[in-house]
């Protein structure tokens, strides 16, 4: 992998990490239209980038993050379940990690449930905006059902806020939160794990890092830019597009997989 492919799957994790499209469906497509070889490393820094988008969040809510004690015990509340089951259903996830099929569906599906979304919570926008203690769980819950890929996290996760009767924005701002601890500790652990393996003392360290680093300055940047763009389209417009947009992502890649593409999850 190089520079200018780093470049463009930052970008691309930046604007989908947050969206309620599937960051993993569009990797798919881009990673195979640009060629790039499925080895360790590039997989330790699909996940490592999400770092960058993590900060963005930091960095446009920091009010938010000094606010209470309060805050942090809701979304380690809302971070519980993903964190058990992701832990006892590791070995499984890993294995639809690498279906094609599994994420196109999931895709699909995904896109048909958004395009009702905005009818089924339509009376939402005279609700709370507060976040109990309750919901924060019930919302971890949601964010469970984004282990399988392709369903999207943001979007899990939003829906789950939606159920608990919150705002759009509220629901939308929640799930950002909520992806910090969540993303933390995956690109933690995926790091954690490539350095056992010996991943860092390698001869091609110093490029590594530039291009880790590179990675992450993008991803900051394009998904700050996106964090502020979707709040603004979701209160105005709804999440039907989305949902359209995902079953046109999802239908490319079954195409594209059914005409002997060799389409790899990175």
């Amino acid at each position: 992998m190089n520079f200018f492919q780093a470049v463009i799957l930052a970008i691309i994790e930046g604007i989908t990490e947050y969206l309620p499209v599937s960051s993993t469906g569009h990797m798919i497509i881009a990673s195979s239209i640009m060629g790039i070889a499925s080895d360790e490393f590039v997989k330790m820094f699909t996940v490592a980038i999400q770092f960058g988008a993590i900060l963005s969040v930091i960095v446009l809510y920091w009010k938010r993050f000094l606010q209470s004690f309060n805050f942090y015990y809701k979304l380690l509340v809302a971070f519980i379940p993903a964190a058990v089951l992701g832990f006892l259903l590791n070995d499984y996830i890993d294995a639809m990690l690498e279906n094609v099929i599994v994420v196109a569906v999931s895709l699909l599906l995904g896109g048909v449930v958004l395009l009702f979304v905005d009818k089924w919570f339509a009376a939402n926008e005279n609700q709370s905006e507060e976040v109990t203690y309750p919901k924060a769980l019930t919302i971890g819950f949601f964010q469970v059902i984004a282990m399988i890929p392709g369903v999207s996290r943001s979007a899990a996760t939003i829906i789950g806020g939606l159920s608990q009767k919150l705002t759009r924005q509220a629901a939308a701002e929640f799930s950002f939160f909520l992806a910090v601890p969540t993303m933390f500790a995956a690109t933690a652990y995926k790091m954690l794990k490539y350095y056992l393996a010996g991943g860092f003392s390698t001869a091609d360290f110093g490029s590594q890092l530039q291009v880790l680093l590179i990675g992450n300055v993008v991803a900051f940047i394009v998904a700050m830019i996106a964090i502020k763009g979707f709040i603004s389209f979701l209160t105005k417009n709804g999440f039907k597009v989305f949902g359209w947009y995902r079953i046109v992502v999802g239908l490319v890649i079954l195409v594209l997989h059914f005409m002997g593409y060799n389409l790899q999850i990175i």
